[in-house]
């Protein structure tokens, strides 16, 4: 199914998800099925240390083909949140495609990413 002319959607659904984030930079944080009808608006994604310890997180928009970066072994210090994406620099998933990341380490960093599906 194609996704939906967005001059005319008829639900808009805002929703957060958040994903303590492991050595597997491949793994899919926020997807848009191939056949949901629907397009995803990411308004925002933020990363947070947990831990005593720094980190790095490698973040990147997948089109179901190929990665695009978002953010490469980006350090976030002890304590510390960084804003990868903000409603400044949204981006649209189509069908299809999806955010997908990893950090350095097990247990160190958190991902909130916020967004409204579309359909």
């Amino acid at each position: 199914m194609a996704a939906p002319n967005l001059a005319n959607v008829s639900s808009i659904t805002g929703s957060a998800v958040g994903v303590a984030l492991t050595t597997t930079t491949t793994t899919s944080l926020l997807a848009n099925a191939a056949s949901s009808g629907a397009v995803v608006k990411v308004n925002g994604i933020t990363v947070t240390n947990i831990s005593g310890s720094s980190a790095t997180v490698t973040l990147d928009f997948h089109n179901g083909s190929t990665a695009y970066g978002l953010a490469y072994t980006l350090t976030v210090p002890v304590g510390a949140t960084v804003v990868v994406l903000d409603k400044n620099a949204y981006l649209y998933l189509a069908e299809n495609c999806s955010i997908r990341g990893g950090a350095s380490a097990n247990s160190r960093l958190e991902a909130v990413i916020t967004y409204e599906t579309m359909s």
